[in-house]
């Protein structure tokens, strides 16, 4: 069974790893656009199974194919990845100081013997943030690790030291939930 990760992310690729498994990775190019009114849930799910199907639709044969994407969400407002350093500070700023929802959905689309699978999930954490110093922010956006993260974090570099508590599952922060992924393909390989 031909299995591939649609995710450049480097993150996703060490957890997907962790499984022991052969598998490929393909990115998936696809539209990141929120779309007004869905849940966080349905968002997040929307969002990886846009990933999970541009790779499918590439590939063919028997195979599974996986798709997440991450998602913070506090009072109303979705944020993603930051589109400046302007951006990314004031994300922070939003952030610290209070909880917020981190969330991953995961798309996984199966071919097998012809027959097609498709599993829709969705993981929500809840991160708190402590408050931080405009230096403290700076310090750690000099360090560039926050351009392609969603909420201009990473809760596995060394901006772990201004999360004080987490609710929820640690790989699901880091961009993939790798219990649900076990769960899933474990029945296909």
């Amino acid at each position: 069974m031909n299995i591939i990760l649609a995710s450049t992310s480097p993150r996703r690729k060490e957890l997907l790893e962790k499984l022991n498994i052969n598998f490929s990775v393909m990115n998936s190019n696809s539209d990141e656009t929120l779309i007004k009114d869905l849940s966080l849930e349905e968002q997040s799910k929307h969002l990886a199974l846009n990933k999970a199907k541009s790779v499918f639709n590439k590939t063919s044969g028997d195979r599974i194919v996986i798709g997440a994407d991450t998602i913070i969400f506090k009072n109303g407002v979705y944020y993603g990845k930051p589109t400046s350093y302007a951006n990314a500070f004031d994300i922070i700023l939003d952030l610290m100081d209070d909880t917020h929802q981190v969330s991953t959905g995961l798309a996984i689309l199966i071919e097998k013997n012809g027959n097609y699978y498709e599993f829709l999930d969705c993981d929500i954490s809840n991160v708190h943030i402590v408050k931080m110093s405009s230096d403290e922010i700076n310090n750690w956006l000099s360090l560039g690790k926050h351009i392609d993260k969603a909420g201009a974090y990473s809760v596995q570099d060394e901006f772990s030291k201004f999360i004080d508590r987490i609710d929820g599952n640690y790989n699901s922060i880091v961009g993939l939930p790798l219990h649900l992924v076990y769960k899933i393909i474990s029945n296909f390989i």
